[in-house]
């Protein structure tokens, strides 16, 4: 048996939901398919304790509902979470949940996307039909771990950031964190708050931001040129961090909101971790060359024994081992094969929301564009009256 909807989300994480709610802002009825058992489930099951929102509030809010004026400028994962919660409860949005997505594929016959998911509470397989299939599993569904030579041969602890909670099981131990965008460097933060003895893969250059220079940087750029808000925002930072290279850590060629709109990475907002680096309570170590039973080698043929060791290495998108025919819309990395601003939209009726690399911002934007756009291809049908 099969189930019709005009327009099929997978994905319940803020993408889904934002997108969900837009569709409803234009009375689109819509079905939401999420494998797991709650919504927002990266934020509630995989995310770190201490973790909170590094952009201030108002980048921060998804469609339809702003962030109210009693909510902190930097929110944490509690605010977070609890705003989402409300989010869904205020429009309504009820996913389809434990559906897991196995294949979905265009029927040309048909002009419809067929999608078959599994009822892991039932074990069955249902099929569902639609004319609009939204991509909302997000840039972080899967956890990645680079393949290191003679990882499989490391006999202590092996996590991905997805995974790790605190420092707290990590007291006096030599951890090695792989990894050194916000989430590694966050981590490596917390061992050391818990006494832990940590130690940071540092490969490449990158900018080091505070979170108040991030937002005054964002909210420049309303008014002056990126390059602009850049050279600013650099000279803030060299006085503020002084030279960081005799530490391992350099800063690249080009400016920080230039970078992340070139290439999509951010900056590090430092929570502490530089002046642990500093005071030697986080030791920077160079790119790894293998990893032994107990120990790592590095590229500066320096060993050091590591009782456990945190990937901070992102994260990876996971639609297409399942969208089979992900190439009306996405590349063979699961990303958009279109540029922005045009990276939401593919053929046949498909489309990726929360794929932008912009964060949040990003995600409320896609989901607004994708709705406004299947609207006004239904308007043009005037398609309520076949309702």
């Amino acid at each position: 048996m099969e189930s019709k909807a005009v327009v099929l989300i997978v994905g319940a994480g803020p993408s889904g939901i934002a997108t969900a709610a837009c569709l409803t802002h234009h009375s689109i009825p819509y079905v939401l398919l999420e494998r797991e058992d709650c919504h927002n489930s990266l934020w509630k099951k995989g995310t770190y304790d201490r973790l909170g929102l590094h952009l201030a509030k108002e980048f921060c809010s998804l469609p339809y509902k702003p962030q109210p004026p009693n909510t902190p400028s930097f929110m944490s994962k509690e605010c977070f979470v609890r705003y989402i919660d409300e989010y869904v409860s205020q429009f309504d949005i009820n996913p389809r949940y434990h559906r897991s997505v196995e294949s979905a594929s265009y029927d040309n016959s048909e002009n419809k996307w067929r999608v078959e998911a599994k009822n892991t509470i039932e074990g069955k397989t249902e099929v569902y039909v639609a004319e609009f299939l939204v991509v909302a599993t997000g840039e972080n569904s899967e956890g990645y771990i680079p393949d290191v030579t003679g990882l499989d041969s490391f006999k202590g602890e092996i996590v991905h950031s997805k995974q790790y909670k605190s420092g707290l099981k990590y007291q006096d131990q030599d951890v090695l964190v792989v990894g050194c965008g916000n989430s590694g460097m966050e981590i490596a933060y917390d061992l050391s708050n818990f006494y832990s003895r940590p130690s940071i893969v540092v490969r490449g250059p990158f900018h080091v931001l505070t979170r108040e220079a991030v937002h005054r940087g964002m909210s420049l750029m309303k008014y002056l040129p990126v390059h602009v808000v850049d050279a600013l925002t650099m000279i803030h930072a060299a006085f503020l961090f002084g030279n960081l290279s005799k530490y391992g850590i350099h800063r690249p060629n080009i400016g920080p909101f230039f970078q992340k709109s070139l290439t999509g990475r951010s900056p590090v907002i430092d929570v502490g971790t530089i002046k642990k680096i500093k005071q030697g309570e986080v030791q920077v170590v160079p790119g790894i060359v293998r990893i032994n039973e107990d120990s790592v080698e590095f590229m500066d043929g320096t060993e050091r024994k590591f009782a456990a060791i945190v990937f901070a290495t992102g994260y990876k998108s996971s639609a297409n081992d399942w969208l089979k025919d992900y190439k009306y819309a996405l590349n063979e990395e699961g990303m958009p094969k279109n540029p922005f601003p045009a990276h939401f939209k593919g053929e046949k009726g498909l489309y990726c929301a929360g794929l932008s690399k912009r964060g949040l911002f990003g995600v409320a934007r896609d989901a607004e564009t994708i709705a406004d756009d299947i609207n006004k291809i239904l308007s043009a049908r005037n398609w309520k009256l076949y309702l």
